[in-house]
């Protein structure tokens, strides 16, 4: 229900689970309408009126949780960086209007979720809910053992505020880490790496929260059910 009036794109943010920015491009793109007519960017919503997003009401939508297996050389954005394509050419245009729950960057593999339920996407995301994050990564050199200690115990001073988190060395070698984070600051990982001289060569999340990839082939996705 619309209480008197709203700008349309804060409208569609709301209740399609995606940023105004992406519910200008929706609108820009011809695929908004209100009461049938196609609406244009700077419009605002009244009560009663019936606004849809490829020709499916906002209100009567179903809910959609997706996971989805990005591969390396992809963004998470809804356009191109440049020529690097995003990971929504490889969904069907059903998909296309979801939103990602956090990024990888495009150097990155591994689980990433999709949904239009807002709520969702603030509880899987926002640091107070600490969702636990899983990956293995691998590194350009052995870790020594004083900066494992320094990562995982005190953690390492970034710009935007300090970086702990958990390291399990995988088999023999010291290059070869599982990597657990409560939090989803940009390249989090990958910075806190290089403070110490480091550089990530590979980086795959395999679990975020209660969600895991379980053998979904790269490149491929599935539906799955609410679990917060």
């Amino acid at each position: 229900m619309i209480n008197n009036e709203i700008r349309l794109n804060k409208y569609i943010a709301t209740n399609f689970g995606v940023s105004r920015r992406e519910a200008d491009d929706l609108i820009a793109a011809g695929r908004v309408k209100i009461n049938g007519k196609k609406a244009e960017i700077g419009m605002r919503a009244h009560e009663g009126d019936t606004i849809t997003v490829d020709g499916r009401n906002i209100l009567e939508q179903e809910p959609i949780y997706l996971a989805f297996h990005k591969p390396v050389g992809f963004v998470c954005s809804r356009k191109r960086q440049g020529d690097t394509p995003t990971l929504y050419e490889l969904l069907p245009k059903k998909y296309q209007v979801l939103k990602t729950v956090g990024r990888l960057d495009k150097d990155s593999s591994g689980l990433i979720l999709l949904t239009n339920d807002g709520d969702f996407a603030f509880q899987m995301t926002h640091p107070k809910f600490s969702k636990i994050k899983l990956y293995t990564i691998e590194i350009d050199r052995d870790l020594e053992p004083l900066h494992q200690q320094m990562i995982a115990d005190f953690g390492i001073q970034l710009p935007d505020g300090r970086s702990q988190m958990g390291l399990s060395k995988i088999g023999e070698s010291r290059k070869k880490w599982d990597v657990s984070i409560s939090e989803g600051r940009n390249r989090q990982i990958r910075r806190t790496f290089e403070a110490l001289g480091y550089k990530v060569v590979s980086l795959h999340r395999y679990k975020f929260g209660p969600y895991e990839l379980s053998g979904l082939p790269e490149g491929e996705f599935t539906e799955v059910k609410k679990a917060l």
